[in-house]
């Protein structure tokens, strides 16, 4: 099973961006299709942003549609998530995520929380007003 390791969490200004990044081990990343989503505290994980493994499709949430961008480079064995414009409301654990190994055609793009097998252990970001 894979491991992932987020990091690049932090504390931002509303308006301003952060990066995150999470590491997979292993030698098999681009068997993975990845993604991101993110728990508000007294609400549930909630669907962010996927890539299919090819790295050539993406899927957003309607809520960060056009702020947030998901890529991987698959020579470092590394996802991203870009959050540009960020608002109070995006405050929440951001957990990166992928999928079973070799699910899916090299551009399955996954959409919803299920189409995940494995999870890191999550990094805090928080956006003040």
């Amino acid at each position: 099973q894979v491991q992932l390791v987020e990091s690049g969490g932090g504390l931002v200004q509303a308006g301003g961006s952060l990066r995150l990044s999470c590491a997979a081990s292993g030698r098999t990343f681009s068997s993975y299709a990845m993604g991101w989503a993110r728990q508000a505290p007294g609400k549930e994980r909630e669907f962010v942003a996927a890539i299919s493994r090819s790295g050539t499709s993406t899927y957003y949430a309607d809520s960060v549609k056009g702020r947030f961008t998901i890529s991987r480079d698959n020579a470092k064995n590394t996802v991203y998530l870009q959050m540009n414009s960020l608002k109070p409301e995006d405050t929440a654990v951001y957990y990166c995520a992928a999928t079973s190994p070799g699910y899916g055609s090299w551009w399955y793009t996954p959409s919803m929380l299920a189409d995940f097998g494995s999870w890191g252990q999550g990094t805090q970001v928080t956006v003040s007003s």
